[in-house]
């Protein structure tokens, strides 16, 4: 196989013109579509509907193209949306594909995707033990269908994850079952975690046995730096996509990451990309630039309320959501070195990258 990764623009959450023109071109078989990544400019909270808005648009534009159902390509396309685009952020998606190789595998490593779909889940399971497992079980699911063989050659897992809203509340304690939390955005951020404790499981980033409930938010020594978990109502079940390179794939692209150990670390931007052959001096070149497929980042405001020793305030500002914050300053920041604000940023980092940092992943041309 061989896998291609097309980086899209959009003029607003509904517009897949771009990915159409694709398909007139002929330069993009809508069979050969096998998961989306993007960000919309949603408020990234419980009521963004900026991301069903595309799901439904992509999935449409699909069923009209391949001759499949609609449903059918949701439950078959892993389409992770993440809302907020502050600063220089600019909505885009990033469109993963695989084919049959057109020439046979050198033996160097090779970007390789892979899906998959757990089974729906009930809204008390969200942010459970059950949960956690559930998501190591897709997890895993997901690397074989890439042929990933060695856990070190995953370089970036991305989750999404149900969340429970008022009505599914409601609709657990009408068949006599508790949820963990009936607030939303505390089972957003609940969803978050157990899906990064599934990737840790799946990957071996942590002992077993640490793994448990009574960890979350406690145990910050529990975490994958390959892990990016986001959690939504749009989804049911937990949707995982995971890319990584293997001698087994063609092609021309490759993957590297990095753990950012803080909002400030513009070494680890620096340091992903050179993983890739790309120099950063201090911004990258326009010929590298165009080699860049695809930049994929998840942050977090440090709950300690300091960064390198000196305080912030994203916590503590009620006008704007510490989440938005910081998705502008690391996106602004990534931006500023790569050239370009086509970047998907994901805040709730919980047990993602570092306590109070997170991770960088770069798609690029080698």
């Amino acid at each position: 196989m061989q896998a291609a990764v097309h980086r899209l623009s959009m003029r607003h959450p509904g517009d897949l013109s771009a990915l159409a023109d694709l398909f007139d071109r002929g330069e993009l078989a809508p069979t050969d579509v096998v998961a989306i990544i993007g960000k919309t400019e949603g408020n990234g909270g419980v009521n963004d509907f900026t991301r069903g808005y595309f799901t439904l648009t992509f999935s449409t534009l699909l069923a009209e193209r391949t001759g499949k159902s609609r449903e059918a390509v949701v439950k078959t396309i892993p389409c992770i949306l993440s809302g907020g685009t502050e600063g220089v952020l600019s909505p885009h998606y990033l469109v993963f594909s695989r084919s049959p190789a057109s020439v046979a595998p050198t033996g160097d490593k090779r970007l390789a995707i892979g899906v998959a779909f757990s089974k729906p889940m009930a809204p008390e399971n969200v942010g459970r033990r059950s949960h956690i497992e559930m998501v190591a079980d897709t997890v895993q699911a997901a690397i074989a269908d890439a042929g990933i063989t060695d856990m070190a050659d995953v370089h970036f897992v991305q989750v999404k994850a149900p969340c429970v809203t008022a009505a599914r509340a409601q609709e657990a304690a009408a068949r006599g079952a508790a949820v963990l939390t009936a607030d939303s955005n505390r089972s957003m951020a609940y969803a978050r975690v157990a899906g990064a404790f599934g990737v840790a499981l799946a990957l071996g980033d942590a002992r077993p046995a640490r793994i448990t409930e009574s960890a979350m938010f406690a145990d910050y020594g529990i975490a994958s730096d390959r892990a990016s978990i986001s959690s939504g109502v749009e989804v049911d079940c937990n949707e995982v996509i995971v890319l990584g390179n293997a001698t087994d794939w063609s092609g021309n692209l490759a993957i590297a990451h990095r753990p950012m150990r803080d909002a400030l670390d513009i070494r680890a931007v620096v340091a992903a990309l050179d993983d890739l052959n790309i120099v950063a001096d201090p911004q990258v070149s326009e010929n590298d630039a165009l080699r860049i497929r695809g930049v994929l980042v998840k942050c977090e405001p440090d709950r300690r309320g300091i960064i390198r020793g000196n305080r912030h305030t994203m916590l503590d500002d009620t006008d704007i959501n510490a989440q938005r914050h910081i998705r502008g300053a690391v996106g602004g920041m990534v931006a500023g070195v790569t050239g370009d604000g086509r970047i998907f940023v994901s805040g709730g980092a919980e047990h993602q990258g570092p306590d109070g940092g997170g991770l960088i992943a770069v798609i690029a041309r080698v």
